[in-house]
């Protein structure tokens, strides 16, 4: 299978470099600035001149960039994956966080246009996930579109769920940023509470391991805030502040309260309104404990 990919990020790299580890080469992709294609071209990617050109060398098209709008951008702009020739047979899989309802949208009007399917499949675990295949990967669409995209899928991700029809996927990630963003505050204001009372911050995942608070984030983000390694970023504040705005409407879109979501957001907004929209998104610690 021919493999296209558009965004070439922090983890738009990462998904690249393991799907050419594994063999699927040469891998065709476009990002829109253009210098990013440098992390990825020389282990043997192949870079094209626009998302049309990526789509017509593939099969199946990749995605992972900012937001929805860039979704719709590279999909349907002038230069576009909906702009190919002989689209029909092909297959889209969007990586990026998306709104539920726009994917829906927007599936059906490339099904229309173009006859390609769509799988919304965002995914979970950061880039260092990324690279050894085993990120988390929550999809949607049709059970023969999920199907067709699963083997390349289980090559990035560890678990890999299809949660329902086109827009499922997008809506899991929405739950998993909830949980995600206010669980970072969460262990920035654990951490800044561990450190005032002085006690052994470094000891606290393995003394607290196997209880009710044992966790990923406490394996893995606790260390990462208490050692402040921030650089370079695995993720940056201004996208989880996205999604956690993102959150935010989709709850009140069903007319749901979380105020604990609400507050976790306002803390994001005041650190990237700091000038922090380009840092880790566990460098929020900043906030509490400014010597870090």
């Amino acid at each position: 299978m021919r493999i296209g990919f558009i965004g070439i990020g922090i983890m738009g790299e990462a998904m690249v470099r393991r799907l050419l580890d594994r063999g699927y080469g040469p891998v065709t992709v476009w990002n829109l600035e253009p210098e990013r294609l440098a992390t990825v071209v020389p282990h043997g990617a192949v870079a094209a001149e626009s998302p049309a050109a990526v789509a017509a060398a593939s099969d199946l098209v990749m995605l992972c960039v900012l937001h929805t709008e860039a979704v719709r951008s590279v999909v349907f702009g002038p230069q576009g994956v909906a702009q190919a020739a002989e689209p029909q047979g092909k297959l889209l899989v969007d990586l990026s966080t998306a709104d539920p309802a726009a994917t829906r949208s927007m599936a059906g009007e490339l099904r229309a246009r173009t006859g390609m399917g769509w799988v919304d499949a965002p995914v979970s675990g950061g880039p260092h996930a990324a690279r050894a295949g085993s990120l988390t990967v929550m999809a949607g669409g049709t059970e023969q579109d999920v199907a067709t995209a699963m083997p390349v899928l289980r090559d990035l991700a560890g678990n890999v769920t299809r949660m329902g029809p086109v827009g499922a996927g997008q809506t899991t990630k929405v739950i998993n940023q909830a949980i995600v963003g206010t669980g970072f505050v969460l262990m920035a204001e654990a951490l800044a509470l561990a450190e005032a009372a002085g006690i052994d911050a470094a000891a606290l995942p393995g003394c607290l391991a196997g209880g009710f608070a044992d966790s990923e984030l406490l394996r893995r983000i606790w260390p990462q805030m208490q050692q402040r390694r921030f650089d370079p970023p695995a993720g940056y504040a201004r996208q989880l502040l996205k999604d956690m705005q993102a959150v935010r409407t989709f709850a009140e879109g069903l007319g749901a309260d979380l105020p604990v979501v609400a507050a976790a957001a306002r803390r994001y907004a005041e650190f990237v309104a700091q000038g922090n929209g380009m840092a880790d998104s566990a460098a929020i610690l900043r906030l509490y404990r400014p010597d870090g």
